[in-house]
């Protein structure tokens, strides 16, 4: 197994720090030379884990942060989401394609993660999110 370095970061709490997602995952595509073909599912699956990190994770706490880490590992790149939040059990969270919650305005972002991703796995009571992608060489 081949494993380098992993890459962390800290943001705070705040919805300006989604801004900051899209150059660090064209910065990830073009240093490992990944195919862009599966750019828009890291790119919105990774989205909505740093905003559920802030949102739901943190309640929007400036004083709280959420570190973003990232890795590659034989021929998948994995995005780690950690908040300082208390967690929450996402086999609970309602699917939001059930017709009852069609038209419920949150909801969608572990369903979303789940579908865009290979793998997702939560940990810390759901504090945690790791997300992986299988790449394929540019």
């Amino acid at each position: 197994m081949i494993i380098e370095e992993t890459n962390t970061m800290k943001m705070t709490s705040e919805p300006q720090s989604i801004s900051l997602i899209e150059p660090i995952v064209i910065e990830v595509f073009e240093r490992y030379e990944i195919s862009k073909d599966i750019y828009g599912n890291v790119l919105v699956a990774l989205t909505e884990a740093m905003n559920n990190a802030i949102q739901h994770g943190n309640a929007f706490d400036s004083s709280k942060s959420v570190c973003l880490s990232y890795n590659m590992c034989n021929s998948m790149l994995y995005f780690t989401v950690c908040d300082e939040g208390q967690g929450f059990n996402p086999e609970v969270i309602p699917d939001p394609t059930d017709p009852q919650n069609i038209d419920k305005p949150n909801g969608r972002g572990v369903f979303l993660m789940r579908r865009l991703a290979d793998e997702v796995e939560f940990e810390k009571n759901g504090a945690m999110v790791r997300l992986g992608f299988r790449i394929q060489p540019n």
